[in-house]
Order: C-alpha cells, then structure tokens, then sequence
C-alpha cells in the first residue's frame, strides 16, 4: 500500500489533493489493489453539489462494484472524463487519476481527515 505525503485521506479510502480552492479527490492505492481490475468509473456531473460523505460516483471492478464517498462538501467543477475510456489508469496511478474535482464549500471539513502517516495506521488497525 502507497500513500502520498500531503494528501487527506477519508476512512473510505479516498484521497483529497488541495490547490488552492479546489479538492481533486480520488481512491487510494489500497482502495484499488482491494477491488482488482477496474473496468469502469462513474463520474458526477459537473455543477452538482455534493455534501460531506454523500456518493461522489461509482468504481466497478471485476470483484464488486463500490461508492466513492466525497470526504468533503463542495461543487463539482470537473469529472474525470478520460477514466470513462481508461477506467484502469486508477489501478496504474490511483493517485495521478482522480475522479472529480470540487470547488470546495467548507475547508474547517478537511481537519477531520488523515494526514499519510494516520490513513496508514488507520488501514493496518483494520487488520489490513
């Protein structure tokens, strides 16, 4: 398992990427090595508001098909559009392919997240 210093991570196994007032937010490497071959992504709309925990789209593998939770509220100003032909580029880079971006609504939300070194404690206390 691969995690990335400066990230957020959610209990969900997402990951949230800051620039500024937007949020990139993704599945982490354990999240994809955990579901195998992903064959297909579902994105959200651009212009919907998403609050905290909500379904930010949906990740289809050849094991199960799985929500993506966003870790934060916000509006989505950007779906991923090239994981609809590649959906793999998540298992080959999970962290360089998000799913959406978010203009983000309340930035107090991402102090309830992990930094790196807590999401990798967090993983191996559930028995990972």
């Amino acid at each position: 398992m691969n995690t990335r210093p400066g990230l957020y991570y959610s209990k969900e196994h997402e990951w949230v990427r800051v620039e500024g007032d937007l949020a990139y937010i993704g599945i982490t490497d354990y999240a994809q090595e955990s579901l195998g071959s992903i064959v297909y992504v579902e994105t959200p709309k651009v212009g919907k508001a998403i609050g905290k925990d909500e379904v930010l789209g949906v990740v289809e593998s050849v094991k199960a098909a799985s929500d993506v939770f966003s870790p934060i509220s916000g509006t989505v100003v950007e779906a991923n559009e090239s994981l609809q032909d590649s959906p793999e580029l998540i298992n080959e880079a999970p962290y360089e392919n998000h799913i959406a971006v978010l203009k983000i609504q309340d930035p107090a939300e991402l102090e309830q997240l992990f930094n790196d070194t807590q999401y990798e404690e967090y993983v191996k206390s559930q028995g990972a």
